[in-house]
């Protein structure tokens, strides 16, 4: 049978086993800002629509946009990446 401290150490062990990883480091909002600048550029460039009755701006992308300028990185990024996907725009990994 183990001591006290026998067991706090046994303890804090297994603790540490089952704690969670994680691979990749917490962006930070520089990072995530070029992520929705590097994506939307590469949507802007693909997907250009020319000429008359072209149908107006793509919504989606502005609300991307919108949601990249006041700070809301993730949701900019997620429906950048749906647009890009979705008009068989191939775009590099998240780093």
């Amino acid at each position: 049978m183990k001591t006290g401290l026998g067991m706090l150490l046994s303890c804090a062990a297994a603790g540490l086993l089952l704690a969670p990883v994680s691979g990749r480091a917490q962006q930070t909002d520089q990072q995530l800002a070029a992520r929705c600048a590097q994506l939307g550029g590469l949507y802007d460039r693909y997907n250009l629509q020319r000429g008359e009755g072209s149908g107006g701006p793509n919504m989606a992308r502005l609300g991307a946009a919108l949601d990249c300028q006041k700070g809301r990185y993730q949701q900019g990024i997620k429906a950048l990446e749906e647009l890009l996907q979705r008009n068989r725009i191939p775009y590099p990994p998240a780093a």
